[in-house]
């Protein structure tokens, strides 16, 4: 989930708006050493990575929606307390709840419970793959939308992008004789669209709070609708709990989400936007790696190439994106 994270971090100079107090907050927060920001950032990449097999199994003893649901309350409560002791917990004012209702339904919501739907049917690195997408459907979408100008370097970035995607999907790749495969792969890819929209509306809303003082009330909306949705959808949840399931939602609520979104708005004060978009290019291969220690998914050769061709694309997408917004700060 990482570009979510991003877009609600890396937001333009206009982020606090001129007549607001700019809540003190944020700025108790210190910044990292060069040093400390980049060893945080790294575990950020690898903790991401790592969660979409945590998910994978976690959907193997619980329906999706109580699968995100459980996880968004263990990291509501995480946050309150790391929000508690940074004093970042502010009431938002009304000019942001849309924001805070965009984030909350279109990622922490759509996209939370169909990547959980489709990753039972599908590798989870391959699902990996499949759900950082996100940045191509930003490029390609807000351009027609009139949000932003289409560079050359966003456009190649889309295409290899693109490309990728049709390698992953290819019929070596993925069985197309599989109903449950192809439904999978097809609410992967909705999810990575859901979260498209949402980081295009971020990218145009004026904000008020910080988007780390507005995380709690984004992620507490999630809960409620993720927890009533399970309720009316599955009932109860009934799962034989053992201490390995556990420490699976724990990890996934704590470390996987709670721990990343503090930590990400840590090193995005401390190293630049364009190092932490492009180092996050690679949680995905992370994703890769650790499907296959932990959950012994072969690596195969449409894989490889799906995925160098699309962290490439995000690459040159992201760079492209750099480019228009120095030109943009240059005219004025």
């Amino acid at each position: 989930m990482i570009f979510s994270y991003l877009a609600l971090f890396q937001v333009p100079g206009r982020m606090l708006s001129t007549g607001s107090n700019c809540f003190k907050g944020l700025a108790m927060n210190s910044s990292l050493s060069p040093r400390a920001a980049i060893g945080l950032f790294l575990i950020v990449v690898l903790a991401w990575g790592v969660n979409w097999s945590v998910t994978k199994q976690l959907v193997q003893f619980l329906p999706p929606l109580w699968t995100s649901a459980i996880r968004s309350w263990i990291a509501l409560a995480g946050l309150l307390v790391i929000l508690g002791l940074s004093k970042n917990l502010v009431i938002p004012e009304r000019r942001d709840i849309p924001v805070i209702l965009s984030v909350a339904l279109l990622h922490m919501t759509v996209f939370s419970v169909l990547v959980a739907a489709g990753v039972r049917f599908l590798p989870a690195s391959k699902a990996v793959v499949l759900g950082y997408t996100t940045p191509l459907w930003v490029a390609i979408a807000a351009p027609l939308l009139g949000k932003d100008t289409l560079t050359a370097p966003k456009l190649a970035g889309a295409l290899l992008g693109l490309i990728g995607l049709a390698v992953i999907l290819n019929p070596a790749s993925i069985d197309w004789a599989s109903g449950n495969v192809v439904l999978g792969a097809g609410m992967v890819i909705l999810a990575a669209i859901s979260w498209a929209a949402n980081i295009i509306y971020i990218r145009a809303h004026r904000w008020i709070a910080s988007p780390l003082q507005l995380l709690i009330w984004q992620v507490l909306v999630a809960t409620i609708v993720l927890t009533g949705s399970a309720l009316i959808t599955d009932g109860l949840p009934h799962a034989e709990w053992s201490w390995r399931i556990v420490l699976l939602f724990l990890y996934s609520g704590l470390i996987g989400t709670a721990l990343a979104y503090w930590a990400m708005s840590m090193v995005n004060k401390s190293i630049s936007a364009l190092t932490t978009a492009l180092g996050t290019t690679g949680t995905p291969l992370v994703g890769i790696a650790s499907a296959a220690i932990l959950l012994g998914e072969p690596i195969d050769m449409s894989l490889v190439i799906a995925a160098a061709l699309i962290v490439t694309g995000i690459g040159l997408a992201t760079l492209g994106d750099r480019l228009l917004r120095r030109q943009a700060m240059a005219s004025g």
